[in-house]
C-alpha cells in the first residue's frame, strides 16, 4: 500500500539542478581522494595555520603513512583510534588506515582516560594515533586494552617556520598558541612517531580491496538512553554515498575551487562527512582550524575566502555578534550550513543582521553518515524546518509506537530514514541494531516530528533523552553513572536545559546520601576528572526526592516541564 511519503512531495522543492537521486559507484572512500588527486594534482588540498598541501603531496602522504601502518602490522578489518583535533595529520591518518583496509575509530582528544579507555577497549582499537596534549590521557587509558602501538605527532609540525611566526605575534599571544600545540614528551616513552614513520615509508601503499557494501570504513561512537556509546558502523558505502548526496544539494559547487572552513571538529561525523569528505570529493580546498577561535576564523575568512561553512549555533551565533564579522567577509560565503543541534530563528536573523550572511539548518545524525535532510539553498528555506529529505533520501512519519503504522501527512510521530547512507549497524549489539533497523533498510531515528503536505519536516521533540551541547551529544544515563560512583550520592538524575550560548546545559538533580554533605562546586570538580568538559553539569540541585512513575522509574520529562515554569 502507498503512502502519501512514497510520492515524495518535497521533490518539487528542491533547488534548480539538485537531481531527485545520485548514483553511488561501488567504491572505497579512498577513491574520492585518488579522483580529486588525479584531476587536480597542484590545487591546495589542506590549509592549516598558513602552510599549503597539494592533492599530489597529500595523496603521496597518505600512501607512505598506510605503508607505516602496515609495518606496524595493522590489517584489514583492523581498528585504528585518529585522536586528533583538525590538523594535516588526521586526513593523512584517516585515508591511510582506509588505505589498508582498516577502520578509523574517530575520537575525542579531550575525553578524558575513562572515556578514551572505554573506547578503546569496545572497538578493540590496535593502534592510537595521538597528538602530543593528549599523549598522558592516553597512556593512562591504554593498559588492559589492546593497543599495541601509540603512534605521536605535534601540531607545530605541519606549522610554517613556526617559530618565526610565533615571534611576528604578540607575546601574549605568542605563549598561548605554542602552550595549546605542543608539549613536551620524555624521549623514553616507548611511542612511535608519526613524522619518523612517514620518512621511513618509502614505498607506497596500494588500496587493499574492500567491499564498499560491507566493510567498514569508520566506526563513529555514538549514544543513547542505554548509558555507554555505540559505535555506528558506517560503511565505505554509506560515507561516499553521503558526499554525493551532500555537495549534489549545493548545485553552485566548483570542483577545484571551493573553499571550506572547517572549524567543526572531523572526528565528529558532521565535520567528517560536511568538511572533509565532501570537500575532498570535489577538488576543493579544507582550512583546517584545530578549535574553534573567534580571531582565528576571522583571519582566515579574510585570508582564504571560503566558499563553504558547516558549523553548529554557538558558532553562528558568536559571528553574529563579532563587530568585525561583516568587514572580514562572513557575509561573502556562498553556503552556510548549521547542524548537530536545533538551529534557532533568532540566530538565523542575528546572523543576517550581524554579518549580513545566510544560513541554513539541515539535518543527520551519526547513524546516518550524517546528513538526511537540508533546507534548500535558493532562498525557500523554512527555518522552522529542518527541509526536506536530501537526494536518494526517503523518509516517513509512523507511530511512535507501532513502526509498521504509517501515520497520515500533518500527524506526529516517529520519524523514520532509508537511503545509502543509513548505517550497517551498532558494533557488537545485535540486539540494539533489530531495534533501530529493520531488515528492509527503515532506521527509526527516535526523534519526533511531522511532515508538512509540501514535503518539509519539522522536529517537536526527541524521543531521546539526549543533550546537546554545542553540537555534541551528552547522554544523561552516562553523566549519571559517574554521579552515582560518588560515595556522597544516593541517587541522581540529569537533564538538559536551554542554554543560549551552547544550545543546552546540562543539569543535575542530585539526592545526596544522609551522612555526607556536598556542594555544587564539588560535584562540577568531580565530573570533570571522568568526562570531557561539555559533559560537566552547569546547573546541579540539590533534593530529598525526584519525580517517578508507578513504577519508581525517575520521570526525566517531569523534571524538564518544573525547570521550563521556573
Amino acid at each position: 500500500m502507498r503512502t502519501p511519503y512514497d510520492e515524495r512531495p518535497w521533490l518539487r522543492f528542491y533547488a534548480d539542478g539538485v537531481p531527485a537521486d545520485v548514483e553511488v559507484p561501488d567504491v572505497p572512500l579512498t577513491r574520492l581522494l585518488d579522483a580529486s588527486a588525479d584531476r587536480f594534482p597542484g590545487q591546495r588540498a589542506l590549509e592549516f595555520l598558513g602552510r599549503s598541501m597539494t592533492y599530489a603531496r597529500l595523496r603521496d602522504a597518505v600512501d607512505r603513512f598506510a605503508t607505516a601502518l602496515a609495518g606496524l602490522g595493522v590489517r584489514k578489518g583492523d581498528r585504528v583510534a585518529v585522536i586528533l583535533p583538525n590538523c594535516p595529520q588526521e586526513v593523512i591518518a584517516f585515508y591511510a588506515v582506509l588505505r589498508i583496509g582498516a577502520v578509523v575509530v574517530p575520537t575525542n582528544p579531550l575525553y578524558t582516560p575513562d572515556e578514551l579507555r572505554y573506547q578503546l577497549t569496545d572497538s578493540g582499537s590496535r593502534v592510537a594515533i595521538v597528538f602530543d596534549k593528549a599523549y598522558d590521557t592516553v597512556r593512562e587509558a591504554v593498559p588492559g586494552t589492546a593497543v599495541e602501538h601509540v603512534v605521536v605527532t605535534s601540531l607545530p609540525d605541519y606549522l610554517p617556520f613556526i617559530k618565526r611566526k610565533l615571534l611576528k605575534l604578540p607575546l601574549a599571544k605568542a605563549r598561548r598558541l605554542a602552550s595549546e600545540l605542543s608539549t613536551e614528551i620524555p624521549e623514553d616513552e616507548p611511542v612511535q612517531w608519526f613524522d619518523d614513520l612517514l620518512d621511513e615509508a618509502s614505498e607506497a601503499h596500494p588500496q587493499v580491496m574492500v567491499d564498499p557494501f560491507r566493510d567498514l570504513a569508520v566506526l563513529q561512537y555514538t549514544g543513547g538512553t542505554t548509558g555507554r556509546p555505540k559505535g555506528a558502523m558506517l560503511t565505505h558505502r554509506n560515507l561516499v554515498a553521503n558526499a554525493l548526496q551532500t555537495t549534489a544539494w549545493d548545485p553552485a559547487i566548483r570542483p577545484g575551487h571551493d573553499v571550506n572552513l572547517a572549524v567543526v571538529p572531523l572526528f565528529h561525523v558532521f565535520g567528517l562527512t560536511f568538511c572533509l569528505t565532501c570537500t575532498i570529493l570535489i577538488g576543493g580546498t579544507v582550512v583546517l582550524i584545530p578549535r574553534f577561535d573567534l580571531e582565528l576564523v576571522l583571519d582566515a575568512v579574510r585570508k582564504h575566502k571560503p566558499t563553504l561553512f558547516p558549523g553548529v549555533p554557538p558558532i553562528f551565533q558568536q559571528l553574529a555578534a563579532a563587530p568585525e564579522a561583516k568587514k572580514a567577509g562572513v557575509g561573502s560565503i556562498r553556503t552556510c550550513v548549521s547542524g548537530a543541534m536545533k538551529l534557532a530563528r533568532t540566530t538565523v536573523d542575528a546572523f543576517k543582521t550581524g554579518t549580513g550572511g545566510h544560513v541554513i539548518q539541515g539535518y543527520g545524525m551519526t547513524e546516518t553518515s550524517p546528513v538526511v535532510m537540508a533546507n534548500p539553498l535558493d532562498g525557500n528555506a523554512r527555518h522552522v524546518s529542518v527541509g526536506t529529505p536530501l537526494p536518494s533520501t526517503e523518509a516517513q512519519i509512523v507511530d511512535e509506537n507501532d513502526p509498521f503504522r504509517v501515520l497520515p501527512v500533518g500527524y506526529p510521530g516517529e520519524l523514520m530514514v532509508r537511503g545509502p547512507q543509513v548505517f550497517a549497524g551498532y558494533w557488537g549489539q545485535p540486539a540494539e541494531t533489530a531495534q533501530a533497523l529493520s531488515p528492509d533498510g527503515w532506521y527509526r531515528t527516535g526523534d519526533i516530528g511531522m511532515m508538512s503536505p509540501d514535503g518539509f519536516f519539522t522536529l517537536i521533540d526527541r524521543k531521546r533523552d539526549v543533550i546537546i551541547v554545542d553540537g555534541f551529544n551528552v547522554y544523561p544515563s552516562e553523566v549519571e553513572a559517574v554521579l552515582l560512583a560518588h560515595p556522597a550520592v544516593e541517587e541522581a538524575a540529569v537533564i538538559g536545559v536551554p542554554d543560549p550560548g551552547h544550545g543546552e546545559a546540562v543539569a543535575v538533580y542530585i539526592i545526596p546520601g544522609q551522612s555526607h554533605r556536598l556542594s555544587p562546586d564539588e560535584v562540577r570538580a568531580y565530573c570533570a576528572e571522568h568526562l570531557v568538559g561539555y559533559k560537566v553539569p552547569t546547573f546541579v540541585e540539590f533534593r530529598s526526592s525526584l519525580p517517578r512513575n508507578m513504577l519508581g522509574k525517575v520521570l526525566r520529562r517531569v523534571l524538564r516541564e518544573e525547570n521550563a515554569l521556573s
